[in-house]
């Protein structure tokens, strides 16, 4: 069960609220290794957890004493966008202090920048919308300890590859980099490497 990944309790009753009884298993391959700090490539076909996989380790690793932007999730929709934002929220749910703030195009900049502004510890996006708030200076990427891009080949191939590289070198270089994909062609080993 989740009990024997290493969880705070918090987070095992936001778990167990959520009605997950036993880690899928990317789940339980990917969350002792991004609680211990380390990069991670995952090939997971949708529907299988991964969202969870690195949520839970996410979450488990704020600090939500500092306000800053310290998970980044990189994302190709919105819908995507707003999922992953619904499940961190879900499984913070009893870590005071954590917010979650979603950006992508098509929504009002006005919200996005009062959202960023009160200070997000996990911040899921599109790549365009995340560069563009890069360039108008209401993003700071740079205490981002762990970057997740998630269906990293369908980010690829919707053209996003400059974006996603100038997002990259926002960030830290000490992060922790997690891609998630469900194939694995020569641009995302690229990528990877």
């Amino acid at each position: 069960g989740f009990s024997s990944l290493g969880l705070a309790p918090e987070i095992l009753r936001a778990v167990e609220k959520a009605g997950w009884t036993s880690p899928s298993a990317i789940q339980a391959a990917a969350i002792p290794a991004l609680l211990g700090g380390g990069d991670l490539v995952g090939q997971s076909r949708t529907g299988s957890g991964k969202t969870g996989a690195f949520v839970i380790p996410a979450v488990a690793r704020i600090d939500p004493s500092s306000p800053a932007t310290q998970v980044l999730v990189l994302v190709p929709t919105r819908e995507l966008a707003m999922q992953v934002a619904t499940e961190a929220a879900r499984l913070s749910a009893f870590r005071k202090g954590v917010r979650t703030v979603t950006v992508f195009g098509g929504a009002s900049y006005e919200r996005q920048f009062a959202d960023l502004a009160r200070g997000a510890q996990i911040v899921v996006g599109t790549p365009g919308r995340l560069v563009d708030l890069l360039s108008r200076g209401v993003l700071d990427l740079s205490a981002v300890s762990m970057l997740v891009l998630d269906e990293a080949d369908r980010m690829l191939d919707m053209g996003f590859a400059e974006d996603v590289e100038k997002i990259l070198a926002a960030t830290p270089e000490g992060r922790q980099t997690v891609f998630f994909s469900a194939t694995f062609p020569p641009a995302i080993e690229g990528l990877v490497r």
